[in-house]
């Protein structure tokens, strides 16, 4: 294996990458990120990881959710802030339902790429560029053209967005005496609002024994950790903002906290995986149904040599119809070589389908299915459950297809930029179900 750099990656075959026209440009935008600060910190990176070692063991849960695409168009302070809230109702009822320190992380502040099957698609009969995110060109077919500036771009409203999180974590918004605020408007009048207003009240009357107790003021109950994550995909954004740490000597890609590689860029004599098995972040690997079990080994001795629990999360993403054959198999083999990874369940991309007008959905029964049998084979394992990786939304958006949501009424509110979002409600409902597996999960 060859000596690590931040642009070691260079030199090896990559895929899922626009070709830029101007190369000149594509480096003076890369110089110009390199002398930007970092987005994110050693210490917090640190702190996560430590945080998933104990989920590696059953003993805390990640919920890791957002946005399929971030935009430009739709940066807004509000959709932040409800993305923010229903993360944080959902930890609420995982960590009082379910009994666990829940670690927070959003797929936000840097999600503006996408893997696509193709390169090129036609519209009104020119071919054009696929549309490949935000970062790289824009979804009107004449913004096709990659544009570095958008790497530009893409670091100003990730850094708009983090000053945002880490002041509703640590400015009162994540007060637990509040909770009763974080239910956004179209989830109290339905019954899963009225099932977390009581959750909620039975938190205050804790809240006020504490206070009588005097031990109500401690800053874990007004404050919260909130961790950004999103796909590695596009090396030329990546590497600029890889930083060294003056005190350990280790190298971070600062650009947020935890960064996965997908399922189309895990091959191990690829970019992505030399890229980030240098840096000392926690990192994740998408496991699709057709990943085998030398492949994850293969992983597991490329991005974890020292095998250290929380390094290193593997986010399942098979599908509801595929889960059962195919990923009992693969866990057996990795417990059989005492690999510690973090098991997350990624129950949204492999239940994808389109209604027969053409519109890309999820069926929200799928989703649930997947995730009840991913705790069931763990536990029939005697393994743990880590985490669970969702695509949602804090707006009140009718996307995946379940509860009120009906075939007929997609159209009404589907607003995303690419794969289609849970809504709150669903969210919620999901955190409810998660809650009751969480109680008899196994734990090492």
């Amino acid at each position: 294996m060859q000596t690590w750099s931040s642009s070691s990656w260079r030199a090896c075959p990559i895929s899922q990458q626009p070709t830029y026209p101007d190369l000149k440009a594509l480096k003076e935008a890369e110089a110009t990120l390199k002398s930007y600060p970092p987005l994110v910190f050693a210490k917090e990176m640190r702190s996560l990881k430590n945080a998933l070692r104990e989920a590696a063991f059953g003993r805390a849960f990640l919920l890791q959710g957002g946005d399929c695409a971030e935009s430009f168009s739709s940066f807004s302070a509000d959709g932040i802030r409800d993305l923010f809230k229903v993360l944080l109702q959902m930890s609420v009822v995982l960590a009082f339902g379910g009994g666990c320190p829940v670690i927070k992380v959003g797929r936000v502040a840097g999600q503006f790429a996408k893997p696509r099957s193709a390169d090129f698609e036609e519209v009104n009969g020119e071919k054009v560029p696929i549309y490949r995110g935000d970062m790289v060109n824009g979804l009107d077919s004449k913004e096709r053209t990659p544009n570095p500036q958008r790497l530009l771009q893409a670091y100003h409203q990730s850094a708009a967005t983090l000053n945002l999180l880490r002041a509703f974590a640590k400015g009162g918004l994540a007060d637990l005496a509040e909770v009763h605020r974080w239910n956004l408007d179209f989830v109290k009048n339905n019954p899963l609002g009225q099932q977390y207003s009581t959750l909620a009240m039975q938190i205050t009357h804790a809240l006020k024994f504490m206070q009588a107790c005097g031990v109500a003021n401690l800053p874990a109950l007004q404050e919260t950790d909130f961790y950004t994550s999103h796909e590695a995909l596009l090396l030329n954004y990546e590497e600029p903002l890889v930083r060294q740490d003056s005190l350990s000597g280790e190298w971070f890609a600062c650009s947020a906290h935890m960064l996965w590689i997908g399922e189309r860029t895990k091959d191990l004599d690829q970019a992505h995986v030399e890229f980030l098995r240098g840096v000392h972040n926690p990192i994740g690997v998408k496991i699709g149904p057709k990943t085998t079990l030398e492949q994850m080994l293969g992983l597991c001795d490329a991005l974890n040599p020292q095998n250290e629990p929380g390094r290193l999360s593997f986010i399942v993403r098979m599908g509801a119809s595929m889960l059962k054959e195919n990923f009992p198999p693969l866990l057996k083999g990795m417990l059989q070589a005492q690999k510690n990874v973090v098991w997350v369940c990624d129950p949204m991309h492999g239940n994808t389908i389109k209604t027969a007008d053409g519109v890309k959905t999820r069926s929200f029964t799928h989703i649930l299915q997947e995730v009840l049998d991913f705790f069931k084979i763990h536990k029939d394992l005697n393994s743990c459950v880590g985490g669970i990786h969702l695509e949602m939304t804090g707006q009140n958006v009718t996307e995946c297809v379940g509860g009120a949501v009906r075939e007929d009424n997609l159209s009404q509110h589907y607003y995303t930029q690419c794969d289609p979002r849970l809504n709150a409600t669903q969210a919620l409902e999901l955190a409810f179900l998660l809650a009751k597996q969480l109680k008899e999960r196994v734990v090492h």
